[in-house]
């Protein structure tokens, strides 16, 4: 391999005596891409032609740790920033394409690969690491971005479940739509917080608006009427739904006694104001 090594250094010489020749062919091999360089630039602070050079001295210099540690770090920024993974796909396949342009010219000129195997696997190696970023930048982008539509959905069911004041004793919490095992662990965390940090003793929760919930949901939910009792608030239920009635009957699932039914809110709080 010591004739595969003069091409690494050849290489090495070439980038720091061609920088703008590279550049040039860079992104003549990535179109759709070049259009974009300034704006991407200026959207996520991400220059490109540099990560460009970066990536192919950690494949040279075969720095494998670094090459999947970069290739982490560019596909939380590409998500971050909203960059398409088409761009991506693109840019990378153009670095492939103009290193091995390089390797060519490089090699005809210095003849340093006269044997076969050599350039074999010095191409075997070149490409596995360029896909390894690929895989490495992939599984990062998709976890990021499954990150951050949890970070929002969990904001969104948080903005869903409304605690309101009515009274220094009394909070209302209107339920409206769709309770999964997601929400109702939100409308758990909601309703604790809320009584720790406000000490209201009675909470009047209006299920008028939603429809029915799976059994495992239900019992969830009895839970979270046992934990606002543990914390001295008294829980009551209103507008309760004949079909989610029925469903809590035929499961067996009964409140407890410091659980407290009644017909609407409207007549509810006509009582406590």
């Amino acid at each position: 391999m010591h004739n595969t090594d003069d091409l690494r250094k050849e290489i090495k010489i070439y980038f720091h005596d061609n920088e703008k020749i590279f550049e040039e062919n860079l992104l003549s091999q990535a179109v759709n891409v070049s259009s974009k360089i300034t704006e991407i630039l200026e959207k996520g602070n991400i220059d490109l032609l540099k990560n460009a050079r970066k990536l192919i001295f950690f494949i040279i210099d075969q720095n494998y740790k670094d090459l999947v540690a970069f290739a982490e770090e560019e596909g939380i920024a590409w998500a971050r920033h909203s960059l398409t993974l088409p761009l991506k796909l693109e840019w990378i396949q153009a670095i492939r394409r103009t290193l091995w342009k390089i390797i060519g010219q490089i090699d005809e000129e210095k003849n340093l690969t006269n044997e076969k195997k050599d350039f074999y696997e010095l191409e075997e190696f070149i490409n596995e690491q360029i896909d390894q970023f690929l895989n490495s930048f992939f599984l990062s982008y998709s976890k990021s971005k499954d990150q951050m539509l949890h970070k929002q959905r969990e904001m969104v069911e948080h903005l869903s479940v409304p605690i309101i004041p009515v009274s220094e004793t009394v909070s209302v919490l209107p339920l409206i739509g769709a309770i999964d095992s997601f929400r109702i662990r939100i409308i758990e965390e909601k309703v604790l917080n809320e009584i720790a940090n406000t000490r209201f003793q009675n909470l009047v929760m209006d299920l008028s608006g939603v429809a029915m919930m799976d059994k495992d949901v239900i019992h969830y939910f009895k839970k979270i009427l046992t934990g606002v009792s543990m914390m001295g608030c008294k829980t009551i239920l209103t507008g309760l739904r004949p079909d989610l009635v029925r469903k809590m009957v035929h499961d067996g699932i009964l409140f407890d006694k410091d659980t407290e039914t009644r017909g609407t809110l409207k007549e509810t709080l006509k009582d406590f104001l």
